[in-house]
C-alpha cells in the first residue's frame, strides 16, 4: 500500500467513525470547501457545498442513535499523484432490517484531490441497491 493509500484509508475509516459517533466536526474534516454528494435522501440533485453538506448530518445522526450501524465492510483505494477515488461497502441498518436483509449493504464511492500536499473528499455517492 502506497503512503497516499494509506493517509486516504486513514481519511476515509475515520470518516466512518466519526459518522457513527455522531461527531460533526469529524465528519466534515478533510472535505473540500466545494463538495458535491449525491445521497440517499434527497435532494436528488445532490448536495453541494460544505455548509449543505454540514447541514445534512443531523437527521442522519438522529436516526442512527436509534440503534443502526454504519459499519465498513470493504474499502478499496486508488491513488493517483494528486486525484483518487475509493469505494466501499457498509452495513448502514437498523438490526431489524439487516435480519431481514442480511446481504444489505450501502455503497460509497469518494472522489479525492490532493491540495497543498494533503488528501481531500471532493465528491461523495452514497447509495443503496434498487429493488
Amino acid at each position: 500500500m502506497s503512503d497516499d493509500e494509506a493517509e486516504i484509508r486513514a481519511l476515509i475509516t475515520g470518516w466512518a467513525r466519526s459518522v457513527h459517533r455522531g461527531d460533526l466536526d469529524g465528519v466534515l474534516a478533510g472535505h473540500a470547501e466545494d463538495l458535491v454528494m449525491f445521497d440517499v435522501p434527497p435532494p436528488d440533485e445532490g448536495i453541494r457545498g460544505l455548509a449543505a453538506y454540514r447541514a445534512a448530518w443531523p437527521p442522519f445522526f438522529a436516526w442512527q442513535a436509534q440503534g443502526a450501524c454504519f459499519d465498513i465492510e470493504s474499502l478499496d483505494i486508488t491513488a493517483g499523484t494528486d486525484v483518487a477515488y475509493a469505494y466501499a461497502l457498509l452495513r448502514c441498518a437498523m438490526p431489524a432490517e439487516l435480519a431481514a436483509h442480511p446481504t444489505l449493504r450501502l455503497r460509497l464511492t469518494f472522489g479525492l484531490r490532493k491540495e497543498n500536499g494533503r488528501w481531500l473528499v471532493a465528491h461523495e455517492h452514497h447509495s443503496f441497491p434498487h429493488d
